[in-house]
């Protein structure tokens, strides 16, 4: 069987690597011809543990081809997927115009019966734009080829989307013709042959279930984050309650970590999306909005820690931001709580020191314009080096154990500033280090 995946960003890459891991011949499209070529090269343009070597593997067995060429590409195809982006406009709604371009590539080029899947995050509604603009193309060709529109959304995570995409918790595909169906039964047989459920639905549905998976993810994030800042206020202990509720399994123990609010490409996008599409149908996802809300102000919540901290005077302090990505396990540096932060310390008149382990050219090319105030560490302990606090921002295992004597070595000031609550307090205090972190009382050393 043969598949072409349009987008090689994160969700057609990772989705055209793993098929081909399964037996199927597969070529990613993509007009970027610098990153067609550098994929060409062995030079993958993502950071995602294990996903250059088995680039490399299906490469060599031939079942993994990178283009440019969608016509060329298409000959043989049964299912073309569009994983292209779909970037939010100022308002909040999906900008579906890659999606509906490559909808008329294939309009303009299929010879043959074709089942066209969105795999792109996308509203409701978005499978009858693609079908009309591929039937306005066939048209304008005077030709009548049999072709079928379907809904496949991804639920990959970052740092896991191998494990995610050959181990799914469930396969979504909105399908709306019983010859469509079998193709992509087909397609995923080696997902069933592992009892991985696939669950067949209308094509709306399909839509709008990632968008309500990630806003309910999201939901469950923004509601601890909310009850850390209230224990803090009260004098309880977040992870104390974290336990008391996770153990309730209608609730569960995945999702209520506290933390400096979520970030990357899919939370902040699709909760938006989904509001706005909400919005535009005259009614309001209130609940939504108010997750959205507290998100915005957890961003902000180890800023605000530092300058009460330091009497809100940061000029001429230095600070270590360890963790720059919005999660481990990759260098997406989009929403990510850290840039919050590194903006915000600046314009108090701070310096910062950076470390992360992959991201940090991603954060130059995020923040751009501002290498001068930042200083970018070979290591951990180059950025605490002469600084007046260290600030944990993301959750990387190399950070976990922390040495307290070398970091007494190198900080000006025993001071730490957890936005993760992976420190023990009762060891901050132990070593005599001043200790804040979410939702959990303050240690004064």
């Amino acid at each position: 069987m043969k598949i072409a995946i349009v987008g090689t960003g994160y969700v057609g890459l990772v989705s055209g690597t793993c098929f081909a891991e399964t037996g199927i011949d597969v070529v990613c499209v993509d007009i970027d011809k610098k990153k067609i070529d550098n994929l060409n090269k062995g030079i993958v343009p993502i950071y995602e543990p294990g996903l250059d070597t088995m680039i490399e593997k299906n490469v060599k067995n031939g079942r993994l081809k990178f283009s440019t060429n969608l016509k060329d590409s298409l000959e043989g195809c049964e299912v073309v997927f569009s994983a292209v982006g779909t970037p939010p406009d100022e308002d909040g709604s999906a900008d579906l115009k890659y999606v509906i371009s490559v909808a008329r590539e294939l309009g303009q080029h299929i010879n043959e019966y074709v089942v066209m899947v969105t795999k792109s995050t996308v509203p409701i509604g978005t499978a009858k734009l693609v079908n009309a603009a591929i039937q306005e193309e066939l048209d304008k060709r005077g030709v009548k080829i049999p072709f079928d529109v379907a809904s496949n959304p991804e639920f990959l995570k970052e740092g896991d989307a191998i494990d995610d995409f050959l181990k799914p918790d469930r396969i979504v595909i909105g399908i709306e013709s019983e010859r469509a169906e079998k193709i992509m039964r087909r397609l995923y047989k080696p997902f069933l042959l592992n009892n991985h459920p696939i669950l067949f639905m209308d094509i709306p549905s399909a839509e709008l279930t990632k968008y309500a998976a990630n806003s309910m993810l999201a939901t469950k994030i923004s509601f601890i984050n909310d009850i850390a800042n209230l224990c803090e206020i009260v004098g309880a202990d977040v992870n104390n309650v974290r336990r008391g509720i996770g153990s309730d399994s209608r609730i569960g123990h995945k999702f209520i970590y506290a933390g400096v609010g979520y970030g990357g490409s899919c939370f902040p996008k699709d909760v938006k999306a989904l509001i706005k599409t909400a919005d535009e149908n005259k009614y309001s996802l209130d609940i939504l909005k108010a997750v959205e809300n507290v998100n915005d102000r957890q961003k902000s919540i180890l800023f605000a820690k530092i300058s009460k901290h330091f009497n809100h005077d940061l000029k001429g302090k230095t600070f270590a931001i360890w963790g720059l990505a919005f999660k481990p396990n990759t260098d997406d540096m989009r929403e990510a709580p850290s840039l919050v932060l590194i903006n915000k310390l600046i314009e108090s008149g701070a310096k910062v020191k950076v470390f992360d382990p992959v991201a940090m050219e991603e954060t130059k090319r995020k923040i751009g314009g501002m290498d001068d105030k930042i200083y970018y560490a070979i290591d951990p302990n180059d950025a605490a080096i002469d600084a007046d606090a260290l600030v944990l921002v993301t959750e990387w295992n190399e950070f976990r154990a922390l040495n307290y004597k070398v970091m007494e070595r190198l900080l000006n000031n025993k001071l730490i500033f957890d936005g993760r609550n992976i420190y023990e307090p009762q060891e901050m205090e132990e070593f005599g280090y001043t200790y804040y972190s979410i939702g959990r009382p303050t240690i004064n050393g």
